[in-house]
């Protein structure tokens, strides 16, 4: 079972999460911020991940500690869910079109932190998420799953479009990094280990 259950309280946030990485897609967020939701919701729908997602947050303050919060504790939970990576695939992209945008994202379970971030969003807001916290949240996620994580922006115009896109792809490229294929023995690196 590629599952994983992760909670983290700070003085600024208080997280659960539960993540099935061979679900269906079903999902229930509530980060206190309507669009981060359904951003969240995005990601678990099209990379078919069962996601339950609960955040208490300093929102009085502003939406950083939440989103990163957020970001670092879905990042342990792909950590965890992966487990030893027997028999993945790894590498996981997609190219995701939505409307004006189109997203590429590629990810490598390789255990080694790396975030490359090219997206351009002219919005300071969509709803009450600040749209400069897209690039928090990914960073967050990358490092705290080690992962290398590259989101590259090809075209688009539209703020919602654009961060849209970036978490849908996301969802897609990590359901495929974690297939699980029968011609991988042990784990997909002429090291031995991840």
């Amino acid at each position: 079972m590629r599952q994983a259950a992760v909670e983290r309280k700070t003085k600024e946030t208080d997280i659960s999460i539960r993540l099935d990485l061979d679900g269906s897609g079903i999902s229930k967020i509530d980060t206190g911020i309507g669009f981060f939701d359904h951003m969240l919701n995005g990601f678990s729908r099209h990379g078919f991940m069962d996601l339950e997602v609960s955040v208490k947050g300093d929102l009085e303050v502003d939406g950083h500690h939440t989103v990163e919060d957020t970001g670092i504790v879905l990042g342990q939970a792909l950590k965890e869910a992966v487990g030893d990576k027997a028999g993945m695939v790894r590498y996981g992209s997609f190219i995701l079109p939505m409307d004006d945008a189109l997203i590429l994202c590629s990810v490598d379970f390789c255990g080694r932190p790396y975030f490359s971030y090219d997206l351009q969003i002219a919005e300071e807001r969509c709803g009450a998420f600040e749209t400069v916290l897209t690039k928090e949240f990914f960073y967050a996620v990358s490092y705290s799953a080690a992962i290398n994580l590259h989101l590259k922006q090809i075209s688009g115009e539209n703020g919602h479009h654009i961060i849209e896109a970036a978490f849908k792809a996301f969802g897609k490229a990590v359901d495929a990094a974690t297939r699980i294929d029968p011609r991988v023995q042990g784990v997909l690196s002429t090291k031995g280990n991840l």
